[in-house]
C-alpha cells in the first residue's frame, strides 16, 4: 500500500471521527472549542425546563486563568421553582413496587441506551476532554473516569434495575398471614457532588436514586458542572423523562436555604467532612455522607515486586493531582522495604510527572501557599524531611486561586506521628498531590494500629502483603470501607464492579454496585398480609 494511499485513509478517518463528534446531537458544547473568546455556557433544569437566571458565574479555566465558562447561577430569589418541584414528589416517590412498576423498566432501558452510546468512542471521548478542561487530569484518567460511568450503566440495563427492588416474604402466623419486606423509595432527595470526579460521581449516584423511585434535585460544583449538564441531555435523548431530574447551579448559600425550605427526605453528600457535619446538623440527620478520607497504605514485611508496588504507590498518591477521596496520604514501610530501591522508585516516578501531560496538573482546593506551609510545619517536627517535591511546579499560568506543587513527599517517624502535639498536623488532609512517609518495625506493628484507631475518616486503605496472618491482623483491627490487600493493593480506585464507601459512620454512603444503591437511596418498608378467615366459631376473648 503506497504511503499516499495511509495518509489518504488517516485524513478520511480522522474526518469522520471530528463529524461525528459534532453529530453529537445532545452535545451543545465542544471542549476543544471552549475558552475565553468562545465561553461556554451552562444552564438549570427545573420541572422539565432549561432555565437561565439573571446571575452569571464565571469560571477561570484552570490552567491559564482566563474566563472560559458562565454558570447561570441561581440566588436566593430563584429557588422557589426547585422547592415547589421536589413539594410535587410525594414520600412514596415517584415509583414503587406498588406504584408504576414500569418505570423500572423505563430505567433499565434508558441505562442500556446510555450505556451503549458511552461505548461509542466519540461519545466516550466528548466527554473524557470535557472532563480534562475542567478538571485537568491525564487523558487516561479522565478516559477512565468514563469507562467506568459507562460499565455501570451497561450493569442496570435490562431487568436489572427492577431487581433492586427484589422483595421477600415470611409465612405467618396463621393461615393468611404473610410478612413481606419491600425497598421503598423516599420521594423528594438531593445530590450535592464535588469537583474531582464530574462525570462518575454524579452520574452513578443520580442513577441510584432515579432507579429507587425518587425525585432527585442534584446540584454539582460549579467549577465542573458542565459536565453534568451534558449528561443530562444524553440522558434525556436516550428516553430519561425531562421532568424526573431538576438540575440547579448556585452558591452554598443558596443551597442550604433550598435545603431548608424544601426539606428533602433524604440528602447525598459527597465532599468535605466539614460541610457533613453541618448538613447532618441542619438536615436532622436525614443524610447520607461520603466525606473526607485520609487513607493509609501498609507495605507489610514480605517484599515483592518492587517495581510494580512503587508504580502503585506513585499512581495512589498522585493520579489527578492527587485529588482523589481514595489518595493514599500515609504511607507506612516495613524496615525490610529498605533493602530494595522502593524509595529512589517512588522518587523517580515523581519526578517524571508533567505539566505537558497533566500527570500533575492544578489543585482546585488547595492553594499552592497552603501546601506549602503545610510542608514546612511538618519539618518542624523532630526527624522530619522532605523526601521529593516540596516545591510549586515551574514555568506555569496556573490561577493563584488554584494550587500548583510537585508531587511531594515528607517523611516523620512514627512516634512523632503518635505524640498529641502533632498527631492532627500529620493526619491534616490535603487534597492535592501530598503524602506523608513513614516507616516501621515488627515490634511497633501496635504503634500503627494505634495510629489507625485515632484516625476520624475510614474511606479506604491497602495492605499490601501476601502474608494472610499479616493481612489477618491488620484487616481485622482496621475499619475502612473499602480496604484492599494483598501484592497489589491500592487505595485509588472505585470501578464500577465493588462497594465504595466509608465505614464506621450510619451515616456513611457508598457507590456503585446494588448494595450501595439500595442502602443509599432506599428504605426498608414491610408490608404484613392478614387476610384470614377468622377461625370457626371464634369469639371475641377477655380483655388482656
Amino acid at each position: 500500500m503506497s504511503m499516499l494511499r495511509i495518509c489518504n485513509g488517516i485524513r478520511k478517518n480522522v474526518s469522520h471521527s471530528i463529524r461525528l463528534i459534532h453529530s453529537l446531537q445532545f452535545a451543545t458544547v465542544k471542549a476543544e472549542d471552549i475558552s475565553a473568546s468562545q465561553p461556554a455556557e451552562v444552564l438549570n433544569l427545573v420541572q422539565g425546563k432549561w432555565i437561565k437566571s439573571g446571575n452569571w458565574n464565571t469560571i477561570p479555566d484552570p490552567l491559564n486563568g482566563e474566563s472560559f465558562i458562565k454558570v447561570s447561577e441561581v440566588d436566593e430569589n430563584g429557588i422557589k421553582p426547585f422547592v415547589e418541584s421536589l413539594s410535587k414528589c410525594p414520600k412514596h416517590g415517584l415509583h414503587n413496587p406498588f406504584k408504576s412498576p414500569e418505570r423500572y423498566l423505563l430505567y433499565g432501558d434508558v441505562s442500556a441506551k446510555a450505556g451503549h452510546m458511552f461505548s461509542l468512542p466519540e461519545v466516550s471521548d466528548f466527554f473524557a476532554k470535557l472532563i480534562q478542561r475542567v478538571s485537568p487530569k491525564s487523558y487516561q484518567q479522565a478516559l477512565g473516569e468514563v469507562y467506568v460511568t459507562g460499565k455501570f450503566l451497561e450493569n442496570f440495563s435490562g431487568d436489572q434495575v427492577r431487581f433492586l427492588a427484589r422483595s421477600f416474604g415470611v409465612p405467618g402466623n396463621h393461615v393468611g398471614q404473610q410478612s413481606h419486606g419491600f425497598r421503598w423509595p423516599y420521594g423528594p432527595v438531593v445530590l450535592i457532588t464535588p469537583f474531582n470526579f464530574p462525570l462518575e460521581i454524579p452520574l452513578l449516584q443520580l442513577m441510584g436514586a432515579l432507579y429507587m423511585g425518587n425525585k432527585p434535585v442534584l446540584k454539582v460544583d460549579s467549577k465542573v458542572c458542565i459536565v453534568m449538564e451534558q449528561m443530562l441531555r444524553l440522558l434525556h435523548a436516550c428516553g430519561m423523562p425531562v421532568e424526573d431530574v431538576d438540575f440547579i447551579n448556585s452558591d452554598g448559600p443558596t443551597m442550604n436555604k433550598l435545603l431548608l425550605e424544601a426539606n428533602p427526605r433524604m440528602t447525598l453528600f459527597t465532599g468535605s467532612s466539614r460541610i457533613a457535619d453541618k448538613l447532618a446538623y441542619d438536615l436532622n440527620g436525614r443524610v447520607k455522607l461520603e466525606d473526607a478520607g485520609f487513607d493509609w497504605k501498609i507495605l507489610g514485611p514480605d517484599v515483592h515486586e518492587v517495581d510494580y508496588v512503587s508504580w502503585v504507590c506513585d499512581q495512589d498518591a498522585y493520579a489527578c493531582s492527587g485529588q482523589k477521596c481514595s489518595a493514599q496520604s500515609l504511607l507506612f514501610v516495613h524496615e525490610n522495604w529498605n533493602q530494595t530501591s522502593l524509595m529512589s522508585h517512588l522518587s523517580y516516578l515523581a519526578s517524571r510527572r508533567t505539566l505537558d501531560n497533566l500527570t500533575i496538573g492544578p489543585v482546585l482546593t488547595v492553594t499552592t501557599e497552603a501546601m506549602l506551609e503545610h510542608k514546612n510545619n511538618l519539618l518542624k517536627i523532630p526527624g522530619s524531611k522532605l523526601l521529593w517535591g516540596g516545591e510549586e511546579l515551574e514555568n506555569h499560568s496556573i490561577p493563584k486561586i488554584y494550587g500548583a506543587i510537585k508531587p511531594t513527599a515528607v517523611f516523620v517517624p512514627l512516634e512523632q506521628i503518635l505524640k498529641v502535639e502533632h498527631y492532627e498536623l500529620v493526619t491534616k488532609e490535603i487534597f492535592g498531590p501530598f503524602q506523608i512517609i513513614t516507616e516501621y518495625k515488627d515490634s511497633q506493628i501496635p504503634m500503627v494500629l494505634t495510629a489507625l484507631e485515632k484516625m476520624h475518616a475510614h474511606l479506604t486503605a491497602a495492605v499490601v502483603s501476601n502474608d494472610p496472618l499479616f493481612i489477618q491482623d491488620i484487616v481485622g483491627k482496621t475499619v475502612n470501607g473499602t480496604t484492599y490487600a494483598g501484592l497489589r493493593a491500592r487505595t485509588t480506585g472505585a470501578p464500577q464492579n465493588h462497594w465504595f464507601g466509608p465505614a464506621g459512620d450510619p451515616r456513611g454512603a457508598g457507590i456503585g454496585t446494588p448494595e450501595a444503591i439500595k442502602l443509599v437511596w432506599s428504605c426498608h418498608r414491610e408490608v404484613i398480609y392478614d387476610i384470614g378467615p377468622v377461625p370457626h366459631n371464634w369469639q371475641i376473648p377477655p380483655s388482656t
